[in-house]
């Protein structure tokens, strides 16, 4: 999110009084491009100084946090949040209104005390995502809750409330992306969500397969979880990687290739990323989201960036279709220990973010 366009995934916020700035979009096959008006367009000097610079001239980037601040600092077109970055950016001082705003919502909206502490928290997050909105001028993901990973009507249902919220307060869903675990039944709450008008961004994604049917429905965007790949294979297999042969980045290369050899628009977004080396192995993927941390030691880094994913050299790769019938997702993913584990373990720690924010906004009622 700086030059052409960049992206980001927010952790903690600032208020800001920024005013939105606009963009269109407009949809191409089923997946939406970001059009930004000539003036809007932030351009970086012909000469690079950094590796975040010269990376941002092959990748769109986005800033992985939802600190208010951040996004300011690194001026990403996109933002994400998700419960475990709502639930600590909630605690802060600077963002009591947000919390205010939302207590007053939810308490207007039942009686019950169970039913106000739903409301409060979809309206939390939404409220974040506004003011996210104001700063980026791309896409907010706005994540449905864990616990609905294998519910498709139910994630349907918020997904279109999140999607009302944002609009009650004047931002469209054309700049909102809602997030659904990559389960069989979150892939068909997204295309059924898709076939609306409502873009989906698919995470906790750690196979192909995943990937593979996540096209096919339709989804705007998946983001494959680079570090915890990476994560699980040194815990299982005791040894130590290199970018090149990072098990997390190899998913990613097969991933976009995949895509580009068959013709998907379905944007690929590197995430979760454990080191720098990651993140440059995977220069010229569609979109990269990455923590501050990481975006400040390539802002201080001056070596060269190299462009490592090429569309046009998909043409060139002898790849087979993946078959995308549930019967053939499940057991591809049943025969992926490392996804299986992942997958199930991220819906775990979601929810249980989920819990705990709804366990802070209930003492906040008391």
């Amino acid at each position: 999110m700086f030059v052409f366009s960049c992206w980001s995934s927010s952790e903690t916020f600032s208020g800001s009084s920024l005013e939105r700035l606009p963009s269109s979009f407009i949809a191409r096959k089923r997946a939406p491009l970001l059009v930004r008006p000539k003036q809007q367009v932030r351009v970086l000097s012909l000469q690079a100084s950094n590796q975040l610079e010269k990376l941002q001239k092959l990748t769109v980037i986005v800033a992985d946090t939802g600190d208010f601040e951040q996004i300011i600092k690194f001026k990403p077109t996109d933002a994400t949040t998700n419960p475990s970055l709502i639930y600590q950016a909630s605690q802060l001082p600077q963002y009591q209104h947000l919390v205010d705003d939302a207590i007053k919502y939810g308490k207007s909206k039942a009686n019950s005390a169970e039913k106000r502490v739903d409301h409060i928290r979809d309206k939390l997050f939404v409220n974040f995502g506004a003011e996210i909105s104001k700063i980026v001028p791309g896409y907010v993901s706005t994540e449905v809750d864990a616990r609905l990973s294998f519910d498709v009507e139910g994630s349907v249902r918020q997904a279109e409330k999140l999607i009302q919220l944002y609009e009650e307060i004047g931002v469209p869903k054309n700049r909102i992306l809602i997030k659904l675990a990559s389960t069989w039944e979150g892939i068909q709450a997204a295309s059924i969500l898709e076939r609306k008008g409502i873009h989906c961004n698919m995470t906790l994604l750690f196979n192909i397969c995943q990937a593979a049917a996540a096209a096919e429905a339709g989804a705007t965007l998946i983001s494959p979880f680079v570090g915890r790949i990476l994560d699980w294979y040194k815990k299982n297999k005791g040894q130590e990687y290199i970018a090149d042969n990072d098990p997390g980045v190899v998913s990613v290369k097969e991933i976009f290739y995949y895509y580009k050899k068959f013709g998907y628009s379905t944007i690929v977004m590197g995430a979760s990323f454990r080191n720098k080396d990651e993140i440059l192995a995977l220069a010229g993927c569609d979109r990269l989201t990455i923590a501050p941390k990481l975006l400040k030691e390539l802002m201080e880094a001056d070596g060269e960036v190299v462009r490592k994913l090429d569309a046009d050299e998909a043409k060139k790769k002898n790849i087979e279709r993946i078959p995308t019938d549930e019967k053939s997702f499940r057991w591809l993913l049943n025969q992926d220990p490392m996804a299986t584990e992942k997958l199930a373990e991220g819906i775990r720690s979601f929810a249980q973010d989920i819990v705990s924010l709804n366990k802070l906004l209930d003492k906040v009622l008391v």
